[in-house]
């Protein structure tokens, strides 16, 4: 992880004012609680949008949001660590979308052992009915924010997600298999 001169030697004076005032963490304050808390608010906001008309869960949707974005089949492998999700859930969302035939294993012509997932026409059809719903949600939930605000906070996000080198676009992952 990188980060900025001036980034380090803010963090490293509150760390110093902490430690002498014997500080508690004040966790509303603390950005990865921040972020986590609200990643689960709108994980469960854009939830409603597929549980209830689609009966697809979060992991579910994750499996189909990343075979969607891609042109290839994938390992499940490469959807448990691009959605950050373990993988024993992920294989289980997997088992119930090949039961629904949302998704179809294919084997890797490389490696006849492993075997990668791509979505079926039945799956492909859900998840374009479903990109519209999902993009006007999104729209909903930063409605909140100016045009100009919604642009410095994707470039906020994108700073912090580089300084974690994580990869921030569909060509990067797609270029890379970078997960």
């Amino acid at each position: 992880m990188t980060r900025t001169r001036a980034g380090a030697e803010a963090a490293s004076r509150r760390e110093a004012a902490a430690a002498d005032q014997g500080a508690k963490l004040d966790l509303f304050r603390f950005v990865p609680f921040r972020l986590n808390r609200l990643a689960a608010e709108v994980s469960a906001a854009l939830s409603g949008e597929y549980r209830e008309r689609y009966g697809l869960d979060i992991p579910e949707w994750r499996v189909l949001a990343t075979l969607g974005f891609r042109n290839e089949a994938c390992s499940a492998q490469y959807i448990a660590h691009c959605t950050r999700t373990h993988k024993s859930t992920i294989s289980r969302a997997v088992t119930t979308l090949m039961t629904r035939q949302l998704i179809e294993r294919v084997e890797n012509e490389d490696d006849r052992r492993e075997y990668r997932l791509r979505m079926t026409r039945k799956g492909s059809a859900l998840y374009q009915e479903l990109i519209p719903r999902l993009l006007r949600k999104e729209a909903d939930i930063l409605s909140c924010l100016s045009s100009r605000e919604q642009r410095d906070f994707a470039l906020m996000l994108g700073k912090i997600e580089q300084s974690l080198d994580l990869v921030q676009t569909a060509h990067e992952a797609q270029a890379e298999e970078a997960y």
